[in-house]
This record gives structure tokens, sequence and C-alpha cells, in this order.
């Protein structure tokens, strides 16, 4: 009977979840946004305020779900990030990986595709934060590499959506193109959620048995410079995405092997 108690109430508190994510959307855009604009200072320093805002409600929204039982988390190697001009890859397993990445990092930026910029729940936001639209592949590049070459911290996913579990991960290039370009610190992010859930292939209403644990562990930086030196630049691009794609599906084997 307990069993199922919580079984129902984990469900409510899900749909809660989001229920409060797409209005907080909406009151940070119709509320929050107009008054801190409305305080003189630079493009830059309101864009800042405005990635810090995100970053604290992103924060509260994690306690949420932590505290109504949806979730627990672990974080090992947070004091690897938060670094001027770093680049941190990350791989995308549930839906919330960018929520709870920015909820750890108070001025990162991101790329978001571009249907959100259209959504009336995360319009505001975006808009506000100044993240960076998938839109134009060659503009999204270009953004992501001034980001970085002017001190900013972006998160990047590359494989561009979430995992499908059970396939093997195939990296797009964009991630190795703006490292390189910007000869940003590249730092890698390994996230697992165990059981699996808010997946490509599932709805939000399909929740495990018991509450998801979802772990974050920060590698150490990548060295570029063997890169760096290849010739062509599209070659040193392919093989870093290479790379990239071989150190994340090695992490996922290790995690894997540890879980059998």
């Amino acid at each position: 009977m307990a069993r199922h108690l919580n079984y129902y109430w984990r469900l409510f508190a899900t749909g809660l979840s989001f229920t409060v994510f797409g209005v907080g959307g909406v009151l940070l855009w119709v509320l929050v946004f107009p008054v801190l604009n409305c305080v003189p200072a630079s493009p830059a320093q309101r864009k800042l305020r405005s990635l810090k805002c995100l970053h604290y409600s992103f924060y509260l929204f994690i306690g949420l779900m932590h505290r109504t039982g949806i979730m627990s988390y672990e974080i090992t190697g947070l004091e690897k990030l938060n670094r001027p001009g770093q680049l941190i890859v990350a791989n995308h397993p549930t839906l919330i990986d960018i929520v709870f990445l920015i909820s750890r990092i108070p001025t990162a930026n991101c790329i978001v595709k571009e249907k959100l910029w259209h959504n009336p729940f995360t319009k505001g936001p975006i808009i506000n934060a100044g993240y960076i639209s998938n839109g134009d592949p060659e503009k999204m590049i270009h953004d992501c590499v001034t980001c970085l070459q002017a001190g900013g911290i972006l998160i990047i996913f590359p494989e561009g959506t979430r995992s499908v579990p059970g396939k093997a991960y195939k990296f797009q290039r964009g991630a190795a193109a703006i490292a390189l370009q910007a000869n940003a610190i590249v730092t890698p992010v390994t996230l697992t959620c165990a059981p699996s859930t808010l997946t490509k292939a599932e709805k939000w209403y399909q929740i495990p048995e018991h509450r998801f644990h979802l772990a974050m562990t920060v590698g150490d930086d990548m060295v570029l410079d063997e890169f760096q030196a290849m010739t062509p630049k599209t070659v040193a691009v392919r093989r870093f995405n290479r790379y990239l794609q071989d150190y994340f599906s090695l992490q996922r084997e290790c995690y894997e092997r540890i879980g059998e």
C-alpha cells in the first residue's frame, strides 16, 4: 500500500513540477525580467543578471523535485567548473540535464532549439538570458566562439538532443568545431540517471517505480594541443569529435559495468 501511495505521490509531484516550470517561465517573462530591465545597467550587466536569475530559479526547481521525493542527486568535481572561457561538454540522458547544470553554474550560456524561441513558456527567459539559437548553424558556431572568447561559460550537448537508451552515441561536430575555433577550456561532464526516466523515448508521466538518482561527474580538462596542430582544420574537428564520442562512450560503459 505504501509503495502505491509513494508512486502516485511522485506522479502528482512530477506533474506539479512541470506545471511550476511552465508557469515560472511565464512569470519570469511577464513580471521579473521587466523589473530587472528597469534597473540602469549596460547590456552585458543585464544579461549577467538574467543568467543569474535563471540559475537561482533552476536551483529552486531542482530543490523542489528533490524535496518532493521525485529525485535524488550527487555531484563530483563541481570545483572544476565556473571558469571564464570554459566550454562544458556533456552527455544528455534526461530532459532536465540543462536545468540541473545551470542550477550549479550561475552564469552559464547554452544552445537552445529554435522552436523554444517561439514557446510562450520559454521565450521570455531565453531572450533575456541571451541564449544561443541553433536555427542557423554557422551563426550558432560564431556566437558560441564569441561567447567563449569574451570569457563566457558555455554548455553544449554534442549529441544535439537527448540520448536514446541502448543506442550508441552519435555526436554532431558543432561542439568540436567551437572548442577548436575558440581554443577554449574544454571540460567534460558525465551525467547518469538511474533508473532511466525523462528520456527521449518516454513521456513525463512514465515515471519509474522509485525516485530516480541523477549523478554528475566533472572530468579533467581535455588537452587540445594535438588537435590544434592538425591540418586541415576539418580533419582536426572530425578527430576531436571522435575523441569526445569515444570518451563519453567509455564513461557509459564503465557506468553500466558498475550497475551490473
